[in-house]
Parts: structure tokens; sequence; C-alpha cells
């Protein structure tokens, strides 16, 4: 038997390499392991839906012109420019560190009981949030097809969660 660390040859009886010491029929137990997670039952991942992503946003926009429209109001009196910015910043802010909370949603989220994560189910990060709320505006500029794409595709990801790497599934 050869070691799979170092590929030096061991008894067939050995367990532990001669030369380096690490365990020898460690891929015989992965693979065990491996066999025994997939006997487990663990409910497949649901992926969120158009329309419950629709309402989440809907609760969101709500609460953002809650927030901001009183914090705006004052500059608007000093252009459109200004007042369109501190918005922008805003929304980028409640979206950005909501979803790369521990919570890992918006309020809206929350209350339809939808999180956001990465390919691998984990939380994401802030500039990975980040990515994904500017990644909105392109799914915007395309007359809104970006978004409509999480109705067709398999794993209900719109334009902004594909070029962010991240997945809108049932919490």
């Amino acid at each position: 038997m050869f070691c799979p660390h170092c590929g030096k040859p061991n008894p067939d009886d050995a367990q532990y390499c001669s030369v380096c010491g690490r365990e020898l029929n460690a891929p015989a137990q992965q693979a065990a392991q491996e066999e025994q997670n997939k006997s487990l039952n663990v409910a497949p991942v649901q992926y969120a839906g158009f329309w419950r992503r629709v309402l989440a946003v809907i609760i969101d926009g709500l609460i953002i012109s809650i927030v901001s429209v009183p914090l705006t109001w004052k500059f608007k009196f000093d252009g459109f420019t200004l007042s369109y910015g501190f918005g922008m910043i805003i929304q980028w802010l409640y979206f950005s560190l909501f979803e790369s909370s521990f919570r890992q949603a918006t309020i809206g989220k929350m209350a339809i009981g939808i999180v956001v994560t990465d390919e691998s189910y984990r939380r994401i990060s802030f500039a990975r949030a980040s990515g994904r709320y500017f990644g909105k505006y392109l799914s915007a500029i395309i007359l809104g097809i970006g978004f409509l794409m999480a109705a067709f595709t398999e794993k209900k990801q719109a334009l902004h969660d594909i070029l962010a790497d991240t997945l809108v599934v049932q919490k």
C-alpha cells in the first residue's frame, strides 16, 4: 500500500504511514462519510419565487420611503442631484448592511421568510451585497428584464444575483 499523501510504500495492514505519519485509509473514511451524508434526509433548497421577491421589494420600498423622504426633504431645496444621491446612499446601505448581516435579509425579506446567500448557501459579505445592489441598476437599465429573469431561471436568479453569485432562498 502506498501513502496517498507522500507516496511512500507501507505494509498492507498499516494504519499510518511509516514516513509521514498520516492516516493511510483517510480516503476510505472520506468516502464512507460522503455516503452517510447522502443518506441523510436533507430538505432540498427552495429558491424564492418571483412574486415573493416582488412582495419583499414592496415592503422594503415602503420602509425606505418612510425613512428617506424626511431625510432627503431638506436636500430637495438644494437641487435634485443632491437629493437623488442621498437617497441612493440610504438604499445602498439599507440593502447591503441587512443582506450581509447575520439575518441575511432586509426587513421585507424577513417578513416574507426569504434570505440572500452565496452559491454555497452561506452569508454574503458586505462587498458582495454592495455588488448585488449596484447590479440592480443594470437590471433596471435593460428595461427591467434583469429583474424578470428571476421568474425564468433555474435557480430563480435575477441578473444582479447572477452577477454577484448570490441566491435568494426560502428560510
